[in-house]
Protein backbone atom coordinates (compact mmCIF):
# COMPACT_ATOMS: atom_id res chain seq x y z
CA UNK A 1 0.00 0.00 0.00
CA UNK A 2 2.61 2.38 0.54
CA UNK A 3 4.39 2.00 -3.00
CA UNK A 4 0.60 3.09 -4.48
CA UNK A 5 0.67 6.10 -1.82
CA UNK A 6 4.08 6.75 -3.47
CA UNK A 7 2.07 6.32 -7.17
CA UNK A 8 -0.67 8.61 -6.22
CA UNK A 9 1.61 11.18 -4.70
CA UNK A 10 3.98 11.43 -7.73
CA UNK A 11 0.92 11.20 -10.26
CA UNK A 12 -0.80 14.30 -8.16
CA UNK A 13 2.12 16.34 -8.56
CA UNK A 14 2.26 18.16 -11.23
CA UNK A 15 -1.56 19.31 -10.62
CA UNK A 16 -1.06 19.68 -7.37
CA UNK A 17 1.78 22.14 -7.61
CA UNK A 18 0.03 23.99 -10.41
CA UNK A 19 -2.74 24.62 -8.41
CA UNK A 20 -1.05 24.99 -5.32
CA UNK A 21 -3.69 22.24 -3.10
CA UNK A 22 -3.28 19.28 -2.02
CA UNK A 23 -5.69 16.67 -3.62
CA UNK A 24 -5.66 18.07 -7.53
CA UNK A 25 -9.46 17.44 -7.67
CA UNK A 26 -11.74 20.33 -8.98
CA UNK A 27 -15.16 21.10 -7.94
CA UNK A 28 -16.99 21.76 -11.50
CA UNK A 29 -18.87 24.80 -11.93
CA UNK A 30 -22.52 24.64 -11.36
CA UNK A 31 -24.82 27.48 -11.98
CA UNK A 32 -26.96 27.36 -9.08
CA UNK A 33 -24.53 25.79 -6.83
CA UNK A 34 -21.11 25.89 -6.84
CA UNK A 35 -21.49 29.06 -4.44
CA UNK A 36 -19.09 30.38 -1.67
CA UNK A 37 -20.14 27.61 0.88
CA UNK A 38 -19.34 24.42 -1.41
CA UNK A 39 -16.65 25.92 -3.36
CA UNK A 40 -14.78 27.17 -0.43
CA UNK A 41 -15.41 23.69 1.44
CA UNK A 42 -13.79 22.02 -1.31
CA UNK A 43 -10.70 23.96 -1.22
CA UNK A 44 -10.65 23.60 2.47
CA UNK A 45 -10.54 20.05 2.32
CA UNK A 46 -7.22 20.37 0.51
CA UNK A 47 -9.39 19.81 -3.36
CA UNK A 48 -9.53 22.82 -5.53
CA UNK A 49 -13.07 24.58 -5.47
CA UNK A 50 -14.32 26.61 -9.17
CA UNK A 51 -17.24 29.41 -8.21
CA UNK A 52 -19.69 29.26 -11.26
CA UNK A 53 -19.81 32.66 -12.70
CA UNK A 54 -23.05 31.82 -14.69
CA UNK A 55 -24.54 35.13 -15.61
CA UNK A 56 -24.65 36.56 -12.10
CA UNK A 57 -25.07 40.17 -11.82
CA UNK A 58 -22.13 41.51 -11.52
CA UNK A 59 -22.59 43.04 -8.23
CA UNK A 60 -23.43 39.69 -7.13
CA UNK A 61 -20.36 38.09 -8.41
CA UNK A 62 -18.53 40.53 -6.78
CA UNK A 63 -20.14 39.69 -3.82
CA UNK A 64 -19.52 35.64 -3.95
CA UNK A 65 -15.66 36.21 -4.69
CA UNK A 66 -15.36 38.10 -1.68
CA UNK A 67 -17.69 35.69 0.73
CA UNK A 68 -15.64 32.33 -1.03
CA UNK A 69 -11.94 34.28 -0.21
CA UNK A 70 -13.54 35.22 3.23
CA UNK A 71 -14.37 31.59 4.14
CA UNK A 72 -11.05 30.21 2.50
CA UNK A 73 -7.18 31.03 2.40
CA UNK A 74 -6.77 28.22 -0.14
CA UNK A 75 -6.10 28.32 -3.88
CA UNK A 76 -9.98 28.27 -5.68
CA UNK A 77 -10.75 29.20 -8.99
CA UNK A 78 -13.36 31.30 -11.01
CA UNK A 79 -15.42 30.25 -13.94
CA UNK A 80 -16.31 32.72 -16.76
CA UNK A 81 -19.04 31.37 -19.58
CA UNK A 82 -17.61 33.52 -22.90
CA UNK A 83 -21.37 33.00 -24.33
CA UNK A 84 -22.97 34.93 -21.18
CA UNK A 85 -23.67 38.37 -21.44
CA UNK A 86 -22.16 39.87 -18.42
CA UNK A 87 -18.90 38.12 -19.39
CA UNK A 88 -17.01 41.34 -20.06
CA UNK A 89 -18.24 42.94 -16.90
CA UNK A 90 -17.14 39.63 -14.91
CA UNK A 91 -13.73 39.30 -16.52
CA UNK A 92 -13.19 42.85 -16.06
CA UNK A 93 -13.43 42.62 -12.18
CA UNK A 94 -11.18 39.66 -12.29
CA UNK A 95 -8.82 41.38 -14.28
CA UNK A 96 -8.65 44.22 -12.18
CA UNK A 97 -8.33 41.88 -8.77
CA UNK A 98 -5.62 39.85 -10.84
CA UNK A 99 -7.69 36.60 -9.47
CA UNK A 100 -5.39 33.63 -9.69
CA UNK A 101 -6.95 31.34 -11.36
CA UNK A 102 -9.44 32.01 -14.32
CA UNK A 103 -11.37 29.12 -15.97
CA UNK A 104 -12.97 30.15 -19.47
CA UNK A 105 -15.96 28.14 -20.47
CA UNK A 106 -18.59 28.07 -23.48
CA UNK A 107 -17.14 27.24 -26.15
CA UNK A 108 -13.64 29.32 -27.66
CA UNK A 109 -12.60 31.85 -25.29
CA UNK A 110 -12.15 35.69 -26.93
CA UNK A 111 -8.52 36.03 -28.22
CA UNK A 112 -8.36 39.49 -26.22
CA UNK A 113 -9.69 38.07 -23.20
CA UNK A 114 -7.17 35.52 -23.28
CA UNK A 115 -4.35 38.25 -24.18
CA UNK A 116 -5.73 40.19 -21.51
CA UNK A 117 -5.17 37.55 -18.73
CA UNK A 118 -1.99 36.85 -19.81
CA UNK A 119 -0.41 40.31 -19.46
CA UNK A 120 -1.42 39.63 -15.97
CA UNK A 121 -0.13 37.08 -12.69
CA UNK A 122 -3.55 34.69 -13.07
CA UNK A 123 -3.26 31.39 -14.33
CA UNK A 124 -5.60 30.74 -17.25
CA UNK A 125 -7.32 27.15 -17.49
CA UNK A 126 -9.58 26.53 -20.68
CA UNK A 127 -12.41 23.81 -21.43
CA UNK A 128 -11.10 21.79 -24.73
CA UNK A 129 -14.48 19.60 -25.90
CA UNK A 130 -12.02 18.37 -29.22
CA UNK A 131 -8.87 17.46 -29.95
CA UNK A 132 -8.74 20.68 -32.42
CA UNK A 133 -9.32 22.95 -29.86
CA UNK A 134 -7.19 21.68 -27.66
CA UNK A 135 -4.14 22.50 -29.65
CA UNK A 136 -5.52 26.01 -30.51
CA UNK A 137 -5.83 26.64 -27.10
CA UNK A 138 -2.23 25.50 -26.35
CA UNK A 139 -1.15 28.12 -29.60
CA UNK A 140 -2.89 30.66 -27.86
CA UNK A 141 -0.88 30.38 -25.08
CA UNK A 142 -3.94 28.95 -21.98
CA UNK A 143 -1.89 27.57 -18.78
CA UNK A 144 -3.85 24.90 -18.59
CA UNK A 145 -6.66 22.34 -20.02
CA UNK A 146 -10.15 20.49 -18.85
CA UNK A 147 -10.95 18.28 -21.41
CA UNK A 148 -14.56 17.37 -20.78
CA UNK A 149 -16.22 14.38 -22.39
CA UNK A 150 -20.27 14.14 -23.32
CA UNK A 151 -20.90 11.94 -20.14
CA UNK A 152 -20.58 15.07 -18.18
CA UNK A 153 -23.61 17.08 -17.34
CA UNK A 154 -25.03 20.04 -18.20
CA UNK A 155 -23.53 21.63 -21.43
CA UNK A 156 -21.30 18.81 -22.89
CA UNK A 157 -19.44 18.53 -26.49
CA UNK A 158 -19.48 16.19 -29.04
CA UNK A 159 -16.41 13.54 -27.83
CA UNK A 160 -16.55 10.95 -25.00
CA UNK A 161 -14.12 11.37 -22.47
CA UNK A 162 -12.21 8.78 -23.21
CA UNK A 163 -11.79 9.29 -26.34
CA UNK A 164 -10.57 12.58 -26.05
CA UNK A 165 -8.18 11.40 -23.15
CA UNK A 166 -6.49 8.97 -25.91
CA UNK A 167 -6.52 11.55 -27.90
CA UNK A 168 -4.81 14.19 -25.85
CA UNK A 169 -3.06 12.93 -22.69
CA UNK A 170 -0.34 11.02 -24.25
CA UNK A 171 0.86 13.75 -26.76
CA UNK A 172 0.10 17.07 -24.74
CA UNK A 173 2.90 17.94 -22.18
CA UNK A 174 3.18 21.57 -22.90
CA UNK A 175 0.62 22.36 -20.29
CA UNK A 176 -1.00 20.22 -17.68
CA UNK A 177 -4.27 18.63 -18.16
CA UNK A 178 -7.46 18.30 -16.22
CA UNK A 179 -10.27 15.13 -17.20
CA UNK A 180 -13.56 16.00 -16.69
CA UNK A 181 -16.69 14.08 -17.73
CA UNK A 182 -18.09 10.89 -16.03
CA UNK A 183 -15.80 10.15 -13.01
CA UNK A 184 -17.53 9.62 -10.12
CA UNK A 185 -14.66 7.67 -8.17
CA UNK A 186 -10.69 7.54 -7.70
CA UNK A 187 -10.88 3.93 -9.85
CA UNK A 188 -11.18 6.13 -12.91
CA UNK A 189 -8.83 8.94 -11.66
CA UNK A 190 -6.02 7.10 -11.48
CA UNK A 191 -6.51 5.42 -14.81
CA UNK A 192 -6.48 9.15 -16.64
CA UNK A 193 -3.63 10.01 -14.19
CA UNK A 194 -1.58 6.99 -15.24
CA UNK A 195 -2.68 8.36 -19.07
CA UNK A 196 -1.07 11.58 -18.14
CA UNK A 197 -3.97 13.59 -16.77
CA UNK A 198 -2.81 16.52 -13.93
CA UNK A 199 -6.05 15.95 -12.07
CA UNK A 200 -9.78 15.71 -12.33
CA UNK A 201 -13.13 17.04 -12.26
CA UNK A 202 -15.94 16.19 -10.10
CA UNK A 203 -19.44 18.09 -10.61
CA UNK A 204 -22.54 15.60 -10.12
CA UNK A 205 -21.37 14.11 -6.69
CA UNK A 206 -20.15 17.29 -5.18
CA UNK A 207 -23.65 18.30 -6.37
CA UNK A 208 -25.42 15.77 -3.76
CA UNK A 209 -23.05 16.07 -1.22
CA UNK A 210 -24.00 17.98 2.38
CA UNK A 211 -22.87 21.50 1.68
CA UNK A 212 -24.56 21.71 -1.53
CA UNK A 213 -27.03 24.37 -1.47
CA UNK A 214 -28.97 22.07 -3.67
CA UNK A 215 -33.06 21.17 -2.05
CA UNK A 216 -33.20 17.95 -0.70
CA UNK A 217 -35.91 17.32 -3.78
CA UNK A 218 -32.77 17.35 -6.48
CA UNK A 219 -30.45 15.41 -3.92
CA UNK A 220 -33.25 12.63 -4.10
CA UNK A 221 -33.57 12.63 -8.03
CA UNK A 222 -29.75 12.00 -8.35
CA UNK A 223 -29.59 9.50 -5.94
CA UNK A 224 -32.66 7.55 -7.49
CA UNK A 225 -31.15 8.28 -11.05
CA UNK A 226 -29.27 5.62 -13.33
CA UNK A 227 -26.44 6.68 -15.64
CA UNK A 228 -28.97 5.42 -18.63
CA UNK A 229 -31.55 8.14 -16.89
CA UNK A 230 -28.74 11.10 -17.84
CA UNK A 231 -29.16 12.00 -21.25
CA UNK A 232 -28.69 14.38 -23.69
CA UNK A 233 -30.96 17.21 -25.76
CA UNK A 234 -31.29 17.02 -29.00
CA UNK A 235 -31.10 20.20 -31.82
CA UNK A 236 -33.64 19.90 -34.42
CA UNK A 237 -32.45 22.39 -36.75
CA UNK A 238 -28.86 23.08 -37.51
CA UNK A 239 -29.49 26.93 -37.36
CA UNK A 240 -30.12 27.50 -34.35
CA UNK A 241 -27.29 27.49 -32.16
CA UNK A 242 -28.05 25.00 -29.30
CA UNK A 243 -25.39 23.16 -27.72
CA UNK A 244 -26.89 19.81 -25.77
CA UNK A 245 -27.58 19.51 -22.51
CA UNK A 246 -27.19 16.68 -20.49
CA UNK A 247 -30.03 16.27 -18.02
CA UNK A 248 -32.27 13.57 -16.18
CA UNK A 249 -35.28 13.12 -18.27
CA UNK A 250 -38.41 14.68 -16.82
CA UNK A 251 -41.00 17.04 -17.35
CA UNK A 252 -38.83 19.89 -18.50
CA UNK A 253 -36.80 18.13 -20.91
CA UNK A 254 -39.98 17.59 -23.05
CA UNK A 255 -40.68 21.43 -22.13
CA UNK A 256 -37.48 21.77 -23.60
CA UNK A 257 -38.50 20.01 -26.42
CA UNK A 258 -41.65 21.67 -27.47
CA UNK A 259 -40.04 25.30 -27.03
CA UNK A 260 -37.06 24.60 -29.69
CA UNK A 261 -39.85 23.59 -32.64
CA UNK A 262 -41.43 26.61 -31.53
CA UNK A 263 -39.16 28.61 -32.09
CA UNK A 264 -37.75 26.94 -35.10
CA UNK A 265 -41.14 27.50 -36.75
CA UNK A 266 -40.97 31.18 -35.47
CA UNK A 267 -37.87 31.23 -37.26
CA UNK A 268 -38.85 29.82 -40.49
CA UNK A 269 -41.64 32.73 -40.72
CA UNK A 270 -39.03 35.39 -39.74
CA UNK A 271 -40.55 36.17 -36.95
CA UNK A 272 -36.96 36.11 -35.31
CA UNK A 273 -33.10 35.00 -35.53
CA UNK A 274 -31.43 32.36 -35.27
CA UNK A 275 -29.16 34.42 -32.21
CA UNK A 276 -32.46 35.39 -30.47
CA UNK A 277 -34.14 31.89 -30.71
CA UNK A 278 -30.64 30.38 -29.49
CA UNK A 279 -30.59 33.30 -26.11
CA UNK A 280 -34.17 31.77 -25.26
CA UNK A 281 -33.05 28.18 -24.94
CA UNK A 282 -30.18 29.30 -22.60
CA UNK A 283 -32.75 31.43 -20.84
CA UNK A 284 -34.64 28.31 -20.39
CA UNK A 285 -32.18 26.24 -19.12
CA UNK A 286 -31.24 29.13 -16.72
CA UNK A 287 -34.36 29.88 -15.40
CA UNK A 288 -35.16 25.52 -15.60
CA UNK A 289 -31.86 24.68 -13.21
CA UNK A 290 -33.10 27.36 -10.58
CA UNK A 291 -36.35 25.55 -10.06
CA UNK A 292 -34.81 22.08 -9.61
CA UNK A 293 -31.70 23.52 -7.69
CA UNK A 294 -33.67 26.21 -5.47
CA UNK A 295 -37.19 25.38 -5.55
CA UNK A 296 -37.10 21.74 -5.78
CA UNK A 297 -39.01 21.39 -8.88
CA UNK A 298 -37.91 18.28 -10.07
CA UNK A 299 -40.49 17.67 -12.10
CA UNK A 300 -40.49 21.19 -14.50
CA UNK A 301 -36.84 22.58 -13.55
CA UNK A 302 -33.39 21.20 -15.31
CA UNK A 303 -31.83 18.18 -13.63
CA UNK A 304 -28.41 18.79 -14.90
CA UNK A 305 -26.72 15.69 -14.28
CA UNK A 306 -23.59 13.61 -15.88
CA UNK A 307 -23.60 9.81 -16.20
CA UNK A 308 -21.68 9.18 -13.10
CA UNK A 309 -25.17 9.99 -11.76
CA UNK A 310 -25.18 6.09 -11.54
CA UNK A 311 -22.54 6.13 -9.19
CA UNK A 312 -23.73 8.32 -6.65
CA UNK A 313 -25.87 6.54 -3.62
CA UNK A 314 -26.18 8.79 -0.84
CA UNK A 315 -25.59 12.07 0.48
CA UNK A 316 -22.12 13.06 1.81
CA UNK A 317 -19.78 15.63 3.03
CA UNK A 318 -17.13 17.32 0.70
CA UNK A 319 -14.46 15.84 3.31
CA UNK A 320 -15.61 12.35 2.37
CA UNK A 321 -16.02 12.69 -1.16
CA UNK A 322 -12.81 13.48 -1.50
CA UNK A 323 -11.08 11.05 1.16
CA UNK A 324 -12.93 8.42 -0.87
CA UNK A 325 -11.62 9.54 -4.04
CA UNK A 326 -8.10 9.06 -2.76
CA UNK A 327 -8.18 6.25 -1.01
CA UNK A 328 -10.39 4.34 -3.74
CA UNK A 329 -7.23 5.92 -6.27
CA UNK A 330 -4.76 3.78 -3.42
CA UNK A 331 -7.10 0.67 -3.35
CA UNK A 332 -6.64 0.84 -7.58
CA UNK A 333 -3.11 1.75 -7.92
CA UNK A 334 -2.17 -1.47 -5.74
CA UNK A 335 -4.51 -4.01 -7.49
CA UNK A 336 -2.91 -2.71 -10.32
CA UNK A 337 1.14 -2.69 -9.14
CA UNK A 338 0.09 -6.19 -8.25
CA UNK A 339 -1.20 -7.24 -11.85
CA UNK A 340 2.01 -5.75 -13.41
CA UNK A 341 4.33 -7.59 -10.39
CA UNK A 342 5.74 -10.48 -12.86
CA UNK A 343 8.60 -12.55 -11.70
CA UNK A 344 8.86 -15.21 -14.08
Amino acid sequence: MEKSKKLLDKLFKRGKEFLGVEYPILGGAMSWISEAKLVSTISNEGGFGVLAGGNMPIDLFKDEITKTSDMTDKPFGVNLISIAPNFRAHLDHVLDREFPYIIFAGGLPPRDAINKVKQTSSKMLCFAPTVGIAKRLIDMGVDALIIEGHEAGGHIGPVSTSVLAEQILPHTSEVPVFVAGGIGSGLLMIHYLMMGASGVQLGTRFAVSEESIAHPNFKQAFIKAASKDAMPTAQFDPRVPVIPVRSITNKGVEDFTTLQLGLIAQMQRGALTAREAGMQLEEFWIGGLRKAVIDGDIEHGSLMAGQSVGIVSEIQSVHEIIHDMVERGIQESDRILSLINIKD
